[in-house]
């Protein structure tokens, strides 16, 4: 027997109800796909712009096709299997990007262009067709509902305020419920399965046999589920991973070190033998920040330390060894990065307290005052541009003791010191002496450097000063390798913008770059940038 092409009441209403929970996933993917990118294309304007602006692109297509597809084919099996199809595509969208993602982590680790937007452009391509045919949801709804041309305005009204409440539903339930609760991954395959099911459960009230059939794409996606349970990076060094609502966390042991790792990414964000105190890396460097202030300085005077990016609690470790049990505060966003702290950094000291909690929160609601404010919240290459700011800095000044000094690592290549330059500049405008001392960089052509700031006026000479009377191994270890390296002063001064200390200055801008505010802190230009720049060999 032919379909009807109007349905009755409880069919209009099973229709309804499918456009509701096609408007949830549209949204709910959009959303989830944010969280696929960022840990590896990091959470810029940039990666959002793309983002929108492509899922708008396929939206617009499938209003067009769903509409020109309604009049062609009027039937609801139709307009249920699309959704069937659209449901089974999102589904698989985790697991295809997941190859695609690692060539971006390759990318990202040589600075290749090509891996790079290659990478990135493949995942959102991997979004046109769910999102265009999630697309075609309303104006076919539209179509099948519409009984006569004079209710055609008060249907098209419903079906895109159910869209839209859909929508609305879809934006915060992942974000608030399910990515928290069973990952990004599995968010996916949930909202897929629910649309899978929806148009499945439609399909049966007209063509029972169709229904049959795609319930074994239900079956397959249901297969893809329990596939995706395993580990999200299999690895011989792993002993831990697992996904928290920020981060895919990894930590790995290699010659005995244990090493924390981000979003799959190349950089290491802590580190800890339990044999060593010190971690031979940027880390260490933090240590000689107090030492800046005017001679004498004794290890002694150094009475508390905040810390911004505590990660697995590989400085606090350090401070503590070196100056005793003073009160850390370190905070963290990420609770299960601390937990992992806790678990296999031995971030156990009873001086430390962890906070997990947005840093430039804290210190607008934090009373304490420190000795040193340090501040390590980078995500490779990028560093959230709140953290970048003059009011950031500001706040950090007003949270200092009087003789404190504040630091914050910054990422460079051998040729270029922007990113160095322009947070030196920014702290400048607030404190009255600002150092900087390049880490060595292992052989490497991409490296750090620590950006010291001090609340009192120093010189840069105070550092070689204070160091000449340290009595500390540990101390002495990371002076004697900061001064193989270049330390140099941050002047900004019309004449001589940049001072060198020991070694040469290294390649800068003729003036310092003006200083990131609030309004305008435009870090991922810079770092975009540094890495063509990088990528071109100038």
């Amino acid at each position: 027997m032919a379909e009807t092409m109007k349905p009755n009441h409880t069919r209009k209403s099973y229709l309804l109800f499918t456009v509701f929970i096609s408007g949830m996933t549209t949204l709910a993917i959009e959303l989830s796909a944010s969280r696929l990118l960022d840990p590896f294309f990091g959470n810029s304007l940039i990666i959002w712009a793309n983002l929108i602006g492509l899922v708008l692109i396929y939206l617009s297509l499938g209003y067009w096709l769903g509409g020109k597809w309604a009049d062609y084919d009027p039937r609801e099996t139709t307009f249920f299997q699309i959704i069937a199809w659209a449901g089974f595509l999102v589904g698989i969208i985790p697991l295809v990007s997941r190859p695609i993602l690692r060539l971006s982590v390759q990318g990202f680790a040589t600075l290749n262009a090509g891996v790079m937007v290659g990478s990135l452009l493949g995942v959102l391509i991997l979004f046109s067709l769910p999102m265009t045919l999630l697309g075609t949801a309303s104006p076919f709804a539209i179509r099948l509902a519409m009984k006569e041309v004079k209710d055609a305005g008060r249907v098209a009204g419903s079906i895109y305020a159910l869209s839209t409440l859909g929508s609305i539903l879809g934006t915060f339930l992942p974000v608030l419920v399910l990515i928290p609760t069973v990952g990004t991954r599995r968010t996916f395959l949930l909202f897929a399965a629910l649309a899978m099911t929806v148009a499945i459960g439609g399909l049966f009230q007209h063509a029972r046999s169709k229904g049959v059939a795609y319930l074994g794409l239900l079956a397959v996606l249901a297969g893809l589920t329990a596939f995706s349970g395993g580990p999200i990076k299999a690895d011989e060094t792993a002993v831990f991973e697992t996904e928290s609502p920020y981060n895919y966390i990894q930590v790995q042991k290699i010659n005995g070190d244990y090493l924390l790792r981000l979003n799959e990414g190349q950089g290491i964000h802590s580190v800890y033998n339990p044999d060593y105190i010190l971690a031979y890396g940027i880390w260490d460097y933090f240590l000689l920040a107090p030492f800046f202030n005017n001679p004498p300085y004794p290890a002694d005077r150094v009475g508390s330390l905040l810390l911004i990016g505590a990660a697995a609690g590989t400085i606090p470790k350090e401070y503590t060894a070196v100056f005793g049990p003073i009160p850390i505060d370190g905070v963290e966003l990420d609770p299960a990065i601390s937990a992992a702290g806790r678990q296999f950094f031995a971030m156990d000291e009873p001086n430390l307290r962890t906070i997990n909690q947005d840093g430039r929160y804290f210190l607008a609601t934090a009373a304490g005052r420190y000795d040193v404010i340090a501040v390590d919240a980078y995500r490779p290459p990028y560093i959230p541009f709140q953290l970048t700011t003059r009011e950031f800095f500001a706040e950090i000044y007003a949270h200092l003791n009087d003789d404190g000094v504040m630091a914050i690592n910054a990422g460079r290549s051998d040729t270029d010191y922007s990113l160095v330059a322009v947070l030196g500049s920014t702290m400048k405008s607030v404190f009255p002496n600002v150092y900087v001392i390049d880490a060595p960089a292992g052989g490497s052509d991409l490296g750090n450097s620590l950006i010291v700031a001090t609340k009192q006026p120093t010189r840069l000479e105070n550092l070689a000063e204070n160091i000449a009377v340290f009595d500390n191994d540990l101390l002495q270890n990371v002076a004697g390798r900061a001064q193989t390296s270049r330390i140099w002063e941050i002047t900004c001064r019309a004449e001589a913008p940049f001072t060198a200390g020991v070694g040469s200055l290294p390649p800068l801008p003729a003036a310092c770059p003006p200083p990131f505010t609030d309004d305008k802190a435009p870090v991922e230009q810079v770092l975009h940038k540094l890495i063509l720049r990088y990528m071109l060999g100038l």
